[in-house]
C-alpha cells in the first residue's frame, strides 16, 4: 500500500513518517511540506534520513491513502480535494471531529470550507467505532485531550454509574502545541513552571461532550475541562472526576472492584487501552500507542476517579491514525505499533 503525508513537517507528520517506515505493509512514496518544498526529508530532519524522499509541494499519483497534517482549515480544503479523487484520508486536524458545521465555527472562529463532508466523516476512535472506521473513506483523528478523556469515561457513562456534572483536569507536553514558533511554548517560560491555560473551553471540549454523549443520550452532560502546560515535551494526563449515582454502585472497596471491572469488561481485548492496577504516569505511554487507565473511587465523597495516560503524539495524533489506517485497509490494526514505551 502506498501511502502520502501531507505536511510532513509538523510534529505529526514527523511521528507518522518515523513509525511507518518500519510498517510492515506500507511505504511512504510522496510528502508534501509547504516551508521545505525541494528539500529531502533527512535534511531537515536526520532522524528520517533513511526515509529517501523529497519534500514536495503537491503529492504524487498512485497512493492507496493519504495523511492530512495540516492545520484547521487548510486541512478541509486539501482532504475536499482528496476524497473528490476517490483516495482514502486521515485528517489529523480538527476540521472534521465535530458533527454540527456552527459548532465548528463558533468553536474555530471560521467557516467549514467542505461542510458537505462532515456527515460522513468517522470519528476514529478504534475503541469506540472500530466497524465504522472499517468502512470509511474519511476519518477524522481525535485530538489528543480528546482521545484520553473519552476513553477515561466512555465506561462509566455507558454503564450510567455517574452523574452528569464532570471535572476533567488536563495536562499535556509542549508538543502538543503544535512545532510553530511560540513565546508561551519558548523553553524560558515553560521550564520549572505550569500554568492553565484555555479557561474559557478548550477546543477540544464539543468533540469530548459529543462522543461521550452518543453512549448515553439519557444524560445530559455538563462537563468542566481545564487544561494545563506542563514542562515536558510528551505526553497528556487526565484527571477525571464525577460522583456516582447513588445505589448504582456498592460501598468501600467491593464498590472499587466493581468499577474496575466495569472498565476491564469494557476494553476487554483492546491492543492499546489498558486498564491498569497502579496509577499511570506519562513516561510509561512514551513513544508509544498506549492509553493506560486507572478508575477508583474516593470513597469520602462517593466519586469516581479515572486517570488517564497517552503520548500525545502517538496514541493522541499519529499512532491512532496509522492504527485507522490499519483497519480502514484491512491489515492487523496492530501493524506497526508495537512499540514498547521509552523509559526512564
Amino acid at each position: 500500500m502506498k501511502i502520502g503525508i501531507v505536511n510532513v513537517t509538523g510534529y505529526g507528520g514527523i511521528e507518522l513518517a518515523r513509525i511507518l517506515y518500519t510498517h510492515p505493509d506500507v511505504e511512504i512514496k510522496s510528502i508534501t511540506g509547504r516551508s521545505a518544498k525541494g528539500k529531502r526529508l533527512g535534511d531537515i530532519f536526520p532522524h528520517l534520513s533513511d526515509i529517501d524522499l523529497v519534500i514536495k509541494e503537491e503529492l504524487e499519483d498512485g497512493l492507496d491513502i493519504v495523511f492530512s497534517g495540516l492545520p484547521h482549515k487548510a486541512s478541509a480544503e486539501v482532504v475536499s480535494h482528496l476524497i473528490q479523487q476517490g483516495l482514502k484520508v486521515i485528517d489529523i486536524s480538527a476540521d472534521f471531529r465535530l458533527n454540527n458545521s456552527a459548532e465548528y465555527e463558533e468553536w474555530y472562529k471560521v467557516a467549514h470550507p467542505c461542510p458537505q463532508y462532515l456527515e460522513q466523516a468517522v470519528f476514529g476512535l478504534p475503541e469506540l467505532m472500530r466497524k465504522e472506521i472499517s468502512s470509511a473513506q474519511l476519518v477524522a483523528n481525535p485530538g489528543c485531550y480528546s482521545t484520553s478523556a473519552i476513553l477515561a469515561l466512555a465506561p462509566a457513562i455507558k454503564a450510567g454509574i455517574i452523574e452528569p456534572e464532570i471535572i476533567i483536569d488536563g495536562k499535556s507536553g509542549v508538543s502538543g502545541a503544535g512545532r510553530s514558533l511560540s513565546l508561551n511554548t519558548h523553553f524560558s517560560e515553560v521550564n520549572e513552571s505550569i500554568k492553565a491555560y484555555s479557561l474559557n473551553g478548550h477546543r477540544h471540549l464539543p468533540e469530548i461532550t459529543q462522543e461521550l454523549g452518543k453512549l448515553n443520550k439519557s444524560s445530559d452532560l455538563k462537563i468542566t475541562f481545564l487544561t494545563h502546560l506542563i514542562p515536558i515535551t510528551r505526553g497528556i494526563l487526565n484527571s477525571c472526576y464525577a460522583p456516582l449515582k447513588d445505589g448504582v454502585i456498592h460501598s468501600g472497596d467491593i464498590g472499587i472492584q466493581e468499577v474496575q471491572s466495569i472498565y476491564k469488561d469494557f476494553y476487554h481485548n483492546e491492543p492499546f487501552t489498558k486498564v491498569v492496577d497502579e496509577p499511570p504516569m506519562t513516561k510509561h505511554t512514551l513513544g508509544n500507542n498506549n492509553c493506560l487507565i486507572y478508575p477508583t473511587i474516593d470513597l469520602r465523597t462517593n466519586r469516581l476517579i479515572v486517570i488517564s495516560c497517552i503520548d500525545n503524539l502517538v496514541k493522541g495524533a499519529a499512532g491512532q491514525a496509522i492504527q485507522n489506517m490499519n483497519l480502514m485497509l484491512g491489515i492487523p490494526e496492530t501493524s506497526g505499533l508495537n512499540q514498547l514505551s521509552i523509559y526512564p
